[in-house]
């Protein structure tokens, strides 16, 4: 089932353009991580559940492309599109193999369960 998304047609003309391309930049950047590296994590300075993610990650001899954006009080706007993008809610944003497979907590059962490693092959 596709998650809802407002479309085009209902979004006024004059802001369709900067809708589409609100922080293109920072989409672009996190697109061509995704696209280069077997596991990306997404996160911001202070965030401790992404200290969480790169911890397990780098306990279980796997290595990641990290990208971080501010903090709690900066660059806010940059993560809602990234935010917005995925439709997940909350940091970090895990991706293996191209795939969003979610938080610190979904990456902590894919490690104990093996199927992060099934992922990676």
């Amino acid at each position: 089932m596709p998650r809802p998304i407002l479309d085009e047609t209902h979004l006024h003309p004059a802001i369709r353009e900067r809708v589409a391309t609100l922080h293109q930049g920072t989409l672009e950047e996190v697109r061509q991580a995704v696209a280069q590296h077997d596991v990306v994590v997404v996160g911001m300075a202070g965030n401790p559940f992404v200290r969480k993610a790169r911890r397990a990650l780098a306990a279980a001899g796997v290595p990641c492309q990290y990208l971080e954006y501010g903090s709690y009080l900066s660059q806010w706007r940059r993560r809602n599109v990234l935010k917005m993008w995925t439709g997940w809610p909350t940091l970090p944003l895990v991706f293996v193999k191209g795939s969003l497979v979610g938080g610190a907590s979904d990456l902590a059962r894919l490690i104990a369960s093996g199927e992060l490693r099934r992922l990676l092959g």
